[in-house]
């Protein structure tokens, strides 16, 4: 009965969350590109703001992890430049859903692991199996078809596509550098509290200055359609879950099941956003799509094998 629990509980886990991650990639597509909401940075900040309360809340009073505090200015200038490197991430991601189809940002996407890859061997030097390289060769071999059958291809939102991608995984690398000693570690709930109302003092003037009648539009869509501030809040309270039910479903599951798991939802989230936005595909571009997955998935069992 306990292992039919179990069962029960991690798939509730997968389902929230591919729900999460897919939900708010798809409402960031709709008010950035559907709604008349052209403000991505100030998107953000409503993200990062909801991160902030729902992770003090969840740890402090839900306690679903220990509370890990800050132990020297040393740890918190790091914690702040690595949430400098993701607001980054998360508005060029944003920005370029203003631009592209889901399903082209996803294949974009998809080429994390090849600037994974490339970060850790500028940062400390060290190689993997040529086999592991190799493997990466379609990551990219697949984004280039890809963008040559992309109908609606924007090279400004592929520019900020590739780049929100880049800094994804130079964040990722950088948060294995700078807070490698175990007396700094954090594990990625207490550091998404602690990075995000870092991130909204970053944000905040960012978004007061770069897109000055934010403030104005967004009262205005709030009067226009009644339901504009709901979906904000959806939006972002779903930004959070996305991150918990990660953290979540990484600890409850192996790297591997993690692995197959995020292939798979890459392409859910592919197949939805064509039925909900009816964006123009080609035969190419999903082929270019298929042949980066294949290439991640060979990465992954590479590493795997050849660690």
């Amino acid at each position: 009965m306990s292992s039919k629990k179990q069962a029960i509980f991690i798939s509730s886990l997968i389902i929230l969350w591919y729900s999460s991650n897919i939900g708010v990639l798809l409402l960031n597509k709709f008010l950035l590109s559907n709604y008349g909401f052209r403000f991505p940075i100030f998107l953000t900040m409503c993200h990062m703001a909801a991160c902030a309360i729902l992770s003090y809340f969840s740890i402090v009073f839900l306690k679903i992890v220990p509370l890990q505090t800050i132990k020297s200015k040393s740890q918190f200038v790091k914690i702040a430049t690595l949430s400098v490197v993701f607001c980054g991430s998360v508005v060029g991601g944003n920005i370029s859903l203003r631009y592209l189809a889901v399903s082209f940002n996803q294949a974009v996407g998809a080429t994390t692991p090849f600037f994974t890859a490339l970060f850790a061997y500028l940062a400390t030097l060290k190689r993997e199996a040529w086999v592991t390289y190799a493997a990466l060769v379609p990551v990219v071999a697949g984004v280039v078809i890809a963008s040559g059958g992309e109908p609606s291809f924007h090279f400004f939102g592929f520019v900020m596509c590739i780049s929100a991608t880049a800094a994804r995984a130079f964040k990722s690398v950088l948060q294995g550098i700078l807070l490698s000693s175990e007396g700094e570690k954090l594990n990625s709930m207490n550091l998404l509290l602690y990075m995000s109302p870092i991130a909204i003092l970053v944000l905040l003037p960012a978004a007061l200055i770069m897109e000055r009648n934010v403030v104005d539009v967004t009262l205005s869509l709030g009067r226009e359609h009644k339901f504009m501030w709901l979906l904000l809040l959806v939006n972002s309270v779903m930004a959070y879950s996305a991150n918990l039910s990660n953290f979540l479903v990484t600890k409850h599951t192996s790297a591997l099941t993690l692995q197959v798991l995020g292939n798979a939802k890459g392409a859910v989230a592919v197949v939805i956003s064509i039925l909900l936005f009816k964006n123009p595909v080609t035969v190419v571009g999903i082929g270019g799509y298929m042949v980066t997955v294949m290439g991640v998935v060979a990465y992954g069992e590479a590493k795997r094998r050849f660690r």
